[in-house]
C-alpha cells in the first residue's frame, strides 16, 4: 500500500471532506480511521495547507493515510469547554491581518491578540485596514499609527476604491500567507481585487447590526497568479490562545516591554505596584494606554 501512496497538499478543509491537490489535479478525500482518533487534542489532525500521503481509489476520490511534519501553522484554542487546537492553516510564512477601518469599526484589542498568535506561530506579520474609502474626515491613520512605531508593517488598502492593492499584491508575492481577522473586513474582497479570477465569494454588512457575515464558510488554500499562495479564511469573533508563552506576549508589544524593563519589580502585573514604570509611562503620556490596558489582559502567566 505505502508504495502507491502519492503525496499532495490539502487546499480545502471542507470538514470531514478534504480537496488534496496532487500534481496538479484535485483529489476529494477522506480520512482514515486511524488518523480519526487522532483528535484527542484538536478539532482535527488536518488542515488546509497540510502535506500529505493519500492513497487512490476511483478517479478523483482518495483517502488521507499520513499527515506529514509541519513547518508552521496559525491555531488558536476552540471554542468549548475541553481544550483544543484548532490549525485555520499550516506550512504558511505570512499572516495578513486584516481589519477594517471603519464598517466593522477596528477592535485593536482583538488586533493585538492576532499578532501575539502570528508571533507565537514565528509567521511575519502584516496589518492590513481595509475600507479606508469609508473613512471621512482625512486619512485613517491615527488609530493606527501605534503599530508602525512599534516596527510592526501596516498596510493601508480599499478594496472598493484601489487604494494600496499594489503595495498588498507585492507582499503577498511569492509567499505562503494567511488573510485572517474578523467577519465583514473584506478578506475575499481584497483577494478578488488583486487576483480577480480567483472569483471569491463576498457578504454585505449588516445594516442593523453593523457586523460582519460570514462569507468564506470552509477555509481554502489559493494559488495567486503572480506567485505565492494564500489561504482565505472564515471571519473570528474571538481568537483564544494556543501554546502562547509569555516571551510571545511580550515580543508583540515592543512599547510595553520597553518601560516594563524598568518596573521595581520583575513580575509587576502593572497595576498598582509601587514603582510601576509601565504605569507611569502612561500617565506622562509617553505609552498608549490602550497598549497597556491590552497588555495586562493578555499576559499569559
Amino acid at each position: 500500500m505505502k508504495g502507491s501512496l502519492l503525496e499532495g497538499t490539502v487546499v480545502e478543509n471542507r470538514g470531514a471532506l478534504f480537496d488534496v491537490l496532487v500534481e496538479g489535479r484535485v483529489v476529494k478525500c477522506l480520512l482514515r480511521g486511524k488518523l480519526k482518533k487522532d483528535k484527542q487534542r484538536a478539532v482535527s489532525p488536518v488542515a488546509a495547507g497540510d502535506r500529505v500521503r493519500i492513497a487512490p481509489l476511483e478517479p478523483g476520490r482518495g483517502v488521507i493515510e499520513q499527515v506529514l511534519p509541519r513547518e508552521s501553522g496559525l491555531s488558536r484554542r476552540a471554542a468549548g469547554s475541553r481544550p483544543l487546537q484548532h490549525t485555520l492553516v499550516a506550512n504558511i510564512d505570512q499572516a495578513v491581518i486584516v481589519f477594517a477601518a471603519a464598517e466593522p469599526r477596528a477592535d485593536l484589542f482583538m488586533l493585538d491578540r492576532f499578532l501575539v498568535a502570528a508571533v507565537a506561530s514565528q509567521l511575519d506579520p502584516l496589518v492590513c485596514i481595509n475600507k479606508t474609502d469609508l473613512v471621512d474626515g482625512g486619512p485613517p491613520h491615527a488609530r493606527f499609527a501605534v503599530y508602525r512605531q512599534c516596527g510592526f508593517r501596516v498596510l493601508l488598502t480599499s478594496a472598493e476604491a484601489g487604494d494600496g492593492l499594489e503595495e498588498l499584491r507585492a507582499a503577498l508575492k511569492d509567499r505562503r500567507s494567511v488573510l485572517c481577522g474578523p467577519s465583514g473586513v473584506g478578506k475575499s474582497s481584497l483577494i478578488n481585487a488583486v487576483a480577480p479570477g480567483l472569483k471569491l465569494k463576498t457578504a454585505e454588512i449588516g445594516h442593523v447590526t453593523h457586523k460582519g457575515r460570514h462569507a468564506t464558510t470552509s477555509i481554502k488554500l489559493l494559488e495567486l497568479p503572480f506567485g505565492g499562495w494564500v489561504a482565505d479564511t472564515a471571519g473570528l469573533r474571538q481568537f483564544g490562545f494556543w501554546e502562547v508563552e509569555p516571551e510571545h506576549v511580550a515580543a508583540a508589544f515592543p512599547d510595553v516591554m520597553r518601560f516594563a524593563q524598568s518596573c521595581n519589580f520583575s513580575d509587576c502585573g502593572h497595576g498598582d505596584e509601587p514603582g510601576c514604570a509601565v504605569k507611569r509611562a502612561v500617565a506622562d503620556g509617553d505609552l498608549d494606554a490602550r497598549r497597556a490596558r491590552s497588555h495586562g489582559q493578555m499576559r499569559v502567566r
